[in-house]
C-alpha cells in the first residue's frame, strides 16, 4: 500500500512476458501433468510469465480452448514455512466451493520433478484490476457501487465458519492482534538501520492497548482494489487474488486494514485522505462501517488504535525493504523509496496512537 506515486503500477505490474530464465519450466513434462490432472485440458500450450514482484512466481498458461493460471514455489532452497502454494490452493479450494469468488481450483501438484517445485493451476478470471482507489475515468455511482461491492465481498469472506469449509487447522486460534504485533516488532528489529522513535513508542505501547478479541475467521490478510478481478462492465467482484498471506484470524484485521486507504493522502494512488468523496461518489468511512456492520453484525472497537496498528505494520514492512537496501539485497530505485516510507508511516502511526489514547 505504500506504491510511490511516481510509478505506475498498472505498466509494471500487470500483463505478461517472456518467462524469466530463472524460473524457466518444463513445457513438455507440464503439458503431460496437465492432461492427467486438469479436467478439459488440451493443448497445444503457451506458457508467459505475469510481470510484478509477486514472490511466487505465477504464469499464464493458454490453448486453444482455455486460460489458466499457474502459481509455484520458487526453485531452490526456501524456508520450511514461505511461499507456502499449498496453502494458497487449500484455502480457495475450501472458499470456491462455497462460491466466494475466487478463481477455479484445478489441482496441486507436490512432486517438484515435474516442473522443478511445488505448484497449483487454477483458471484465468477475465474481468478489470483497478490500480488507482480515486478510480479515474467512473461516473460517481459506478465508484460508490465498486467500494460497496469492496465491503460486501469482504462480510461474505468473515461469515464463513472456518471449522464448516474444514479449515479450523489454517491458522493458530486466538490472540490475532497480540501474535501480529509480536511478529512485526520482531521483523522490525531485525532489519533496523536508522533509530525511529514513533516506532520504539509504538512497540511499547500496542501490546498493552489491544483491542477486544473477535472471532477466528479466514482473513486474506491483502485486501485492497488492485487484489480483485472486477467484471469488465459492472461493480461486481469476480475473484479475489493473491491469498498468500491469508489465514485465521480477527476480521477487524482485513476491514481497517481495507479502511486504512482513508487515512493515506489522496496524492498517493492507494490514497483517499484529502479527496472531496463527495464529489467522486466514494462513501466515507463511517458509511464502510455501517454496511460492513450491517452485514457482519461487527464493528471497530477502536478504529484509531487499528489505524496505529495497519501503518505500524506498514512501517515494518518498508523497514525490512530498508534492511535489505542496507544488506546489499535490494538495491533498486523502488526498494529505496519504499524503504525511506519507513519513517512517515511510523510517526503517522504514532499521531494515530495518541489519538486513541496513547
Amino acid at each position: 500500500m505504500t506504491q510511490d506515486p511516481s510509478l505506475d503500477p498498472q505498466d509494471a505490474f500487470s500483463g505478461t512476458r517472456d518467462v524469466d530464465p530463472r524460473h524457466a519450466l518444463d513445457a513438455a513434462a507440464l503439458d503431460l501433468w496437465m492432461r492427467d490432472h486438469v479436467d478439459g485440458y488440451a493443448g497445444p500450450l503457451t506458457i508467459r510469465q505475469f510481470k510484478g514482484g509477486q514472490s511466487n512466481p505465477t504464469y499464464e498458461l493458454t490453448t486453444p480452448t482455455a486460460a489458466y493460471v499457474l502459481r509455484r514455489k520458487p526453485p531452490g532452497t526456501l524456508l520450511a514455512s514461505a511461499h507456502a502454494v499449498d496453502r494458497e490452493f487449500q484455502v480457495i479450494s475450501a472458499l470456491h466451493a462455497q462460491g466466494f469468488p475466487v478463481a477455479r481450483p484445478y489441482a496441486l501438484c507436490a512432486d517438484d520433478a515435474v516442473i522443478g517445485s511445488m505448484f497449483y493451476v487454477m483458471a484465468r478470471v477475465e474481468g478489470r484490476v483497478l490500480w488507482d482507489l480515486k478510480l479515474p475515468g467512473l461516473e460517481p455511482a459506478q465508484r460508490r457501487a465498486i467500494y460497496e461491492a469492496q465491503v460486501r465481498t469482504l462480510a461474505q469472506l468473515h461469515a464463513y465458519d472456518p471449522a464448516a469449509m474444514g479449515l479450523s487447522d489454517y491458522g493458530k486460534p486466538g490472540n490475532y492482534f497480540a501474535r501480529q504485533v509480536g511478529r512485526w516488532s520482531k521483523q522490525y528489529r531485525a532489519s533496523e538501520t536508522d533509530p525511529i522513535p514513533a516506532m520504539d513508542r509504538l512497540i511499547d505501547w500496542l501490546p498493552q492497548t489491544l483491542p477486544p478479541e473477535g472471532p477466528a475467521r479466514v482473513v486474506h490478510g491483502d485486501y485492497r482494489l488492485d487484489n480483485l478481478i472486477l467484471a469488465p462492465d459492472a461493480p461486481e467482484v469476480r475473484a479475489v487474488l493473491d491469498w498468500e498471506l491469508s489465514t485465521l484470524g480477527d476480521p477487524m484485521a482485513d476491514f481497517s486494514y481495507f479502511l486504512i486507504a482513508w487515512a493515506i493522502p489522496a496524492s498517493l494512488r492507494n490514497g483517499l485522505a484529502g479527496a472531496d468523496l463527495e464529489a467522486l461518489g466514494i462513501p466515507s468511512v463511517e458509511e464502510m462501517v455501517e454496511l460492513y456492520a450491517g452485514l457482519t453484525g461487527l464493528r471497530p472497537a477502536d478504529l484509531d488504535w487499528l489505524y496505529a496498528y495497519n501503518l505500524f505494520r506498514l512501517a515494518a514492512i518498508c523497514q525490512g525493504i530498508a534492511g535489505r537496501v542496507r544488506d546489499g539485497t535490494a538495491t533498486s530505485a523502488h526498494a529505496r523509496q519504499m524503504a525511506a516510507q519507513a519513517l512517515p508511516l511510523a510517526e503517522a502511526a504514532w499521531a494515530f496512537a495518541r489519538k486513541a489514547g496513547a
